[in-house]
């Protein structure tokens, strides 16, 4: 009696698993055709080289040494790290503190709150090109809006040419980038914030805790996951950010380069074709992608890792 149980324990045990896999198999194999598998061929493609799509000559981690000890590709790709860093940077500082001071405002009760919701999240659904666009006629230099306000108002010393600057073009766009982004921050930081329960926030209040003391010492604290989450969040999005940067500046990162990213080298090197004279080297901007790749990974383990510390400590 007891065996027959255990296998028919056994049997339904084997049907769960096999329902299971029924579900899964399909996820699974749309992530390798179309993640997983391009990964795999880019690592693949960034140990050739050749002109094309498609390169066949073997040079094993050439196309890497090259891309930090050849003063073609190492200037650029040094300087693109540091242009995406840059922009990671503002996005982080900027966009997810006002996504959080945002959120703090919008977690009250007031009039027209859901329309200062829906104002905030609305840039979120253009498209980025078409905001690109309308920003780049918004700054241009000769009739933009900002330049003609500026000059309205008597300040015509700081009407510039905002995207064409080496020191303002990268701050300009990230800032536009910034405008564009700032609901997806405020979303979950909002979200958070409801999700903390009332009967906390009032008992602080009765003990007298002022609305700053009631945010820094119970909701920030909190917040920390949710923190953590929009953070590698905006890492990823920004080490992978092309489009904005495209829209605004061109695939080379004008003026001068000075807005080129990690992205934007890519594509010139691997796909529009920079070097030596318009044709395509896949197999450098393989290894540029496959560079992008680590970083992120780099990234996105050590917050793992730091999570987990977090939560054991």
């Amino acid at each position: 009696m007891a065996t027959f149980i255990k296998d028919k324990w056994m049997s339904n045990e084997n049907k769960r698993k096999l329902t299971w896999l029924t579900f899964i198999l399909p996820a699974l194999l749309i992530y390798v055709t179309f993640m997983a598998g391009p990964l795999f061929d880019s690592l693949r493609l960034s140990l050739y080289t050749g002109e094309g799509y498609n390169p066949t000559h073997f040079v094993g981690f050439q196309n890497y040494h090259n891309l930090f000890t050849n003063p073609l590709w190492r200037d650029k790709f040094l300087g693109a790290i540091k242009h995406t860093t840059i922009f990671f940077l503002i996005h982080m500082f900027v966009q997810n503190s006002f996504g959080l001071l945002f959120a703090n405002l919008l977690s009250t009760e007031f009039k027209g709150k859901t329309v200062y919701r829906t104002i905030i999240f609305a840039p979120a659904t253009l498209s980025v090109l078409v905001v690109g666009f309308l920003w780049t006629l918004i700054l241009n230099p000769q009739w933009g809006a900002v330049n003609q306000i500026l000059i309205a108002l008597g300040l015509k010393q700081f009407a510039l040419p905002w995207l064409g600057r080496e020191n303002l073009a990268l701050p300009i766009i990230s800032l536009t980038s910034v405008w564009q982004w700032i609901g997806m921050p405020t979303v979950l930081f909002l979200a958070g914030l409801i999700g903390i329960s009332d009967d906390l926030i009032e008992a602080a209040r009765i003990d007298g805790a002022s609305e700053w003391r009631l945010f820094w010492h119970i909701k920030f604290p909190l917040l920390k996951p949710v923190i953590g989450i929009v953070a590698i969040l905006t890492f990823v999005d920004n080490f992978n950010a092309f489009d904005v940067i495209y829209a605004m500046a061109g695939a080379k990162g004008e003026p001068a380069y000075s807005t080129d990213l990690l992205a934007t080298l890519f594509y010139r090197t691997g796909i529009a074709g920079e070097h030596p004279v318009g044709i395509p080297n896949m197999g450098m901007g393989a290894a540029i992608a496959t560079m992008t790749f680590l970083i992120l990974m780099t990234g996105v383990l050590l917050w793992l890792y730091f999570s987990r510390q977090q939560v054991n400590d």
